[in-house]
């Protein structure tokens, strides 16, 4: 059956997250998207909140797990993002994760490195 999906585009957030010591200590910006497989014909046919994914509460999960804890790795993040999404929202059958990351410390120029997890 195919999924309908709850978009979530470009959070963004302050965090400490990285494997040089500058990164945990100054910290810097990381942009979440996320896209939640769900079906939605209940929340479509009541038009009632607590027939769908309440997008607010997802958001404050993500700011906490992006703010509160420093990980070395976004993908290690990610991970911990799609765990804590599919626990705690049984609606959520599939939830792909992007966390880009600009300004990273290495020798070259690019605009920012993105990481995908899909659960």
């Amino acid at each position: 059956m195919k999924m309908d999906i709850i978009r979530l585009k470009n959070m963004v957030f302050y965090g400490f997250h990285g494997v040089e010591e500058h990164e945990k200590e100054w910290g810097g910006r990381f942009e979440v998207d996320l896209e939640l497989h769900c079906d939605l014909n209940e929340a479509i046919a009541t038009d009632k909140l607590h027939d769908t994914v309440n997008y607010e509460k997802i958001y404050s999960l993500i700011n906490r797990l992006v703010t509160s804890r420093k990980y070395y790795l976004i993908e290690a993040l990610a991970g911990e993002m799609c765990r804590s999404i599919k626990e705690k929202y049984p609606k959520v059958h599939e939830v792909t994760v992007r966390i880009r990351k600009p300004n990273v410390p290495i020798k070259g120029v690019l605009d920012t490195v993105e990481v995908e997890v899909t659960r």
